[in-house]
């Protein structure tokens, strides 16, 4: 009877040890779905990030490339982003659309020779200008612009006034394509009636009225020089109230103009 029992408790145990080994079989490791949904949210929130930055990216591209060929009308008149912007602030911004062939030549020469002397020669981008600002830079000398009249067209258009390299970035391709399907004096003639002359003034032909009180035809080689160096820093310098300095450099501006036949070849008709 004993060793009855004794075979019985083994195979009891036999049993139990049997019944011991089922776990190993469960189908436990489904539970582990849900710490993977869990840990995709981060990864979800990185995709939504991303889509939106290359939206956004999509649109600062295809926005301008769509209104560059607009602009090519020359019955549109384009504004600029920071006249949008002082509308939108409720600023009151002057701007008298003006015909190319209705502006002083003088004022069309003054601004050639003091912002952009090559604008007849590159095609948007002055790279020798840019390799030099890039060489001083890298020796530790102080910065300074090489910003052609079509980049600053492109951003006065189509970006945003503060300083930085990823805006850099974006002005030169634009300017390279508005340079290629604008004419040089479609260029020119939207440069000249949205930029800022002072706090609220764009265009030349309001600038010309608020400043000398005349239009932008009747212009004078002393004024267009005037006029010409204000444009880099039209919040602190004013054409008709010029500073030491400022005479200098409207001086300086102004014997450039005699020598500017060349600079000016590609406005011709």
């Amino acid at each position: 009877m004993a060793k009855r029992k004794g075979k019985t408790g083994a195979g009891s145990r036999g049993k139990q040890a049997g019944v011991a080994k089922k776990p190993a079989r469960r189908g436990r490791p489904k539970k582990s779905t849900g710490r993977k949904k869990t840990a995709g949210k981060p990864n979800s929130l990185r995709k939504r990030l991303l889509s939106i930055a290359v939206a956004t990216l999509l649109i600062i591209t295809l926005v301008p490339v769509v209104l560059g060929l607009i602009y090519r009308m020359s019955w549109v008149h384009p504004v600029s982003v920071p006249m949008l912007a002082d509308n939108w602030n409720g600023l009151q911004a002057s701007r008298s659309w003006v015909k190319f062939d209705d502006i002083s030549p003088l004022l069309v020469k003054a601004v050639i020779m003091s912002e952009d002397g090559q604008f007849c020669s590159h095609r948007g981008v002055d790279w020798s200008a840019i390799n030099t600002v890039i060489g001083d830079a890298m020796e530790g000398e102080k910065a300074r612009g090489a910003s052609t009249i079509s980049m600053q067209v492109v951003k006065n258009l189509f970006l945003w006034n503060s300083r930085s390299y990823f805006r850099k970035l974006l002005e030169m391709p634009l300017a390279l394509y508005v340079d290629f399907i604008w004419s040089k004096r479609r260029q020119m003639e939207i440069y000249l009636n949205i930029a800022e002359w002072g706090p609220g003034i764009y265009g030349i032909e309001a600038a010309s009225f608020y400043h000398f009180e005349r239009s932008a035809a009747r212009l004078n080689a002393a004024q267009a020089a005037l006029l010409a160096v204000t444009l880099p820093n039209p919040a602190l310098r004013d054409p008709n109230r010029p500073s030491k300095h400022m005479r200098a450099l409207a001086r300086i501006n102004r014997g450039r103009i005699g020598i500017a036949g060349s600079h000016v070849r590609c406005l011709a008709k």
